[in-house]
């Protein structure tokens, strides 16, 4: 029988056991283990908490709709390079944990993709498949901006240079990687080192775990690459490191699972093996971006007990808030360097981009900021027409929600209410954003 108050109690104590420092007394060995703990913990909550299981799902409706057109799309250009056959035996990797139906799902998919072609399509449907292409790669991007707490999307000319760039360039990197690994297989000094009975089992554990690192090394690109948000390659490394290990593991164990399924094609008969491809391919996607939530939390360790909640900011803190961003926007304009971002904005401050967003969307719409190509954010007037006043109105006045009717005051609050207005007006004057940047340098 469900019981709130023990389990209230139990979650009290294991938070106490985590964030403590408990563990933390207990040396080396506690420290670490407490590490571990909160990064588990914190990767837990965000799982169970369905936003990450939901954006998983999500991805796998976009991947059925995709995955021709994708193949199709990067087949092409590596037909070009000759090594289309190369990537084709990769693939059928892929599916190999479903056993023999995976090569069959294989077999069946790429045969699809040899019989795409422009004449077959036609317009309207090569623009579909060059649509359902590029939508798989937003898809990505925006479960990854979701991980990273990023609220602006890339531009829409980033967003085409880059999409075409993975598109494109993917595929070729990919062909170098494995035609070196090809060539070095022919080398005569590398066929010597595997004849060698000391060298050549490292050699060959080496080369058993390549298909890891492959995978490895691409979780880590795409964390750094897809979010549109300052991805540290450590944090991008730690990422897909701990991506890699949890696909591989999860592979051979649902590997194991489903040769030992026998009772679900008893159940389920002919559905068994589509629907297991699609639990795979779901549990895929799940370890993508659960290994994206880690690398977010390594480069953001902070976030590690508060996950997605936002920052509850007081009304004082709110005000200094909107002066701060539009001072070091301000700072920026005046002597440039890198840009301000959301992002900087975020690391300068210490809160949260969601946090932010609200505050920067209203002065974007009082005409206070302005968003450039580059995603940057500057003035959006001369400075000297952009009064204290103004910037406080964003949240004083302007970041009302709203109701359907005018609210009733008591006099004696209205007549309070409009005395403190008064007085905040008068205590910043006439002063704009350029005097406070003067006063300071």
């Amino acid at each position: 029988m469900y019981n709130a108050p023990m389990i209230a109690n139990l979650r009290e104590n294991l938070e106490a056991l985590i964030w403590g420092d408990l563990l933390v007394k207990r040396g080396a060995a506690g420290r670490m283990l407490a590490t571990v703990l909160r990064y588990l913990y914190a990767v837990l909550r965000d799982v169970f908490s369905g936003q990450l299981t939901l954006r998983a799902m999500s991805l796998v409706y976009t991947t059925l709709l995709s995955v021709v057109p994708l193949l199709a799309f990067s087949f092409s250009v590596l037909k070009g390079l000759g090594v289309h056959e190369v990537v084709t035996e990769q693939l059928h990797g892929f599916l190999e944990p479903l056993g023999d139906k995976g090569t069959e799902y294989t077999d069946d998919v790429l045969g699809l993709v040899e019989k795409v072609n422009g004449r077959v399509l036609g317009g309207i449907g090569l623009a579909f498949f060059i649509y359902t292409a590029i939508s798989m790669v937003q898809k990505t991007e925006e479960s990854f901006n979701y991980v990273w707490y990023v609220i602006k999307k890339r531009s829409f000319s980033r967003r085409f240079v880059e999409y075409v760039f993975v598109l494109l360039i993917g595929p070729v990197f990919v062909s170098i990687a494995l035609g070196s690994i090809s060539a070095l297989q022919s080398v005569s000094l590398i066929e010597y080192l595997l004849e060698n009975n000391i060298v050549g089992p490292a050699f060959v554990a080496v080369g058993k775990l390549f298909p890891y690192l492959i995978v490895c090394g691409l979780f880590s690109f795409l964390y750094w690459f897809m979010p549109n948000a300052i991805v540290h390659i450590r944090s991008a490394l730690v990422g897909g490191v701990a991506g890699g290990v949890l696909w591989a593991t999860t592979g051979v164990l649902f590997a194991a699972f489903v040769v030992d399924s026998t009772r679900n094609n008893a159940i389920y008969a002919s559905f068994a093996v589509p629907i297991t491809a699609l639990i795979w391919l779901y549990l895929n996607w799940l370890i993508l971006l659960i290994g994206a939530q880690l690398a977010f939390y390594f480069q953001n360790p902070v976030y590690l007990r508060i996950g997605r909640r936002d920052p509850r900011l007081s009304n004082a803190m709110r005000e200094r808030l909107t002066l701060n961003i539009m001072y070091l926007v301000g700072r920026e304009f005046r002597n440039p360097r890198d840009g301000i971002t959301v992002s900087s904005l975020s690391a300068a401050l210490k809160i949260p981009g969601l946090g932010l967003a609200p505050f920067v969307t209203g002065l974007e719409r009082a005409g206070l900021l302005t968003l450039t190509e580059k995603e940057r954010l500057q003035p959006g007037r001369e400075m000297s027409r952009i009064t204290l006043n103004d910037i406080l109105r964003v949240v004083r006045v302007e970041g009302e929600t709203g109701s359907y009717r005018v609210p009733k005051w008591a006099a004696k609050i209205e007549a309070l209410g409009t005395e403190l207005d008064a007085a905040v007006a008068a205590t910043v004057g006439e002063k704009t954003l350029a005097d406070i940047l003067d006063e300071n340098g």
